[in-house]
């Protein structure tokens, strides 16, 4: 047990989704799947506090992200949501947006690999979750909808503007984010939006194979190249070299470097620690 966590208990059960842990692997389920899975204040608050926790579980690698039913997420619930959100004053606006922006800014700082199994719609807030996630894997049926303008919202919500364009280009992401079009699983694999697109059935068995094997792997040397992916989006060549200098060098006497000498010179496969 490491000495730098609290003494309070880390959370094992979430009321407002699934959440299991087996083998490495943590999984998040959206289970209102009679409404695809629409968010209410609670999954947004929860899944803002689970993600931020989630790396104080020494027992969890890896974060899937899935829907049950027909849907991924269907972003914030019409009546529960956005009928609700006319009563509010600026201030509780803001407070609302900001913890919806809290969920991305989690996701991304994360230090765990997240992968999102989109097993059907993907709309609104969903979509961004989905973009959030460092991978994402696709079910034939899937569909991505950023909607945000359709509901006389900016397109730009919770990072959306941020993210987007660094993953398909300025040009494609104007045209998801201003007009809001359903994109198929077929044209997000073409645009750089989706990891990898599967048949319905296989997506479970797909999400479970990169889990697996992300959480088999140096998860020391994954968590490092994914914090160092999102602190260089806005560094300068020099400074991401430098950075990645001082990195490499550290991870240089880690013990999973000095495994994978080991293993190299007695002809095995590395065993992987995390340290």
């Amino acid at each position: 047990m490491s000495p730098f966590r609290a003494t309070a208990p880390l959370t094992r059960e979430w009321e407002h989704f699934g959440f299991t842990v087996s083998d490495g692997v943590a999984t998040v389920t959206f289970t209102r799947p009679s409404k695809l899975n629409a968010l209410t204040f609670e999954v947004y608050a929860d899944l803002r506090d689970l993600i931020i926790e989630l790396p104080q579980h020494e027992d969890v690698r890896v974060l899937v992200i899935t829907g049950e039913g027909r849907g991924f997420c269907s972003g914030g619930d019409v009546e529960e949501i956005i009928g609700e959100l006319q009563k509010f004053e600026t201030a509780e606006l803001l407070e609302f947006t900001r913890m919806t922006g809290a969920v991305v800014k989690a996701l991304r700082e994360c230090p765990l690999p997240v992968i999102a199994a989109v097993n059907g719609v993907a709309a609104g807030a969903g979509s961004v979750i989905a973009l959030a996630s460092d991978f994402r894997l696709l079910a034939e049926s899937a569909k991505f909808a950023f909607l945000f303008t359709k509901v006389g919202l900016a397109g730009a919500d919770m990072g959306s503007a941020y993210l987007l364009p660094r993953l398909v280009g300025l040009g494609r992401a104007t045209e998801l984010l201003i007009l809001g079009d359903k994109v198929s699983a077929a044209r997000a694999s073409e645009i750089g939006l989706a990891t990898q697109v599967v048949p319905d059935a296989d997506l479970p068995e797909a999400a479970a194979a990169l889990a697996r094997r992300l959480a088999d792997g140096p998860a020391l040397a994954y968590a490092t190249t994914k914090v160092l992916l999102t602190r260089e989006l806005d560094m300068d060549l020099g400074s991401a070299i430098e950075l990645e200098a001082i990195t490499q060098a550290l991870l240089m006497t880690a013990k999973d470097h000095k495994e994978f000498y080991a293993a190299w010179t007695a002809g095995r496969e590395p065993r992987w620690t995390g340290r």
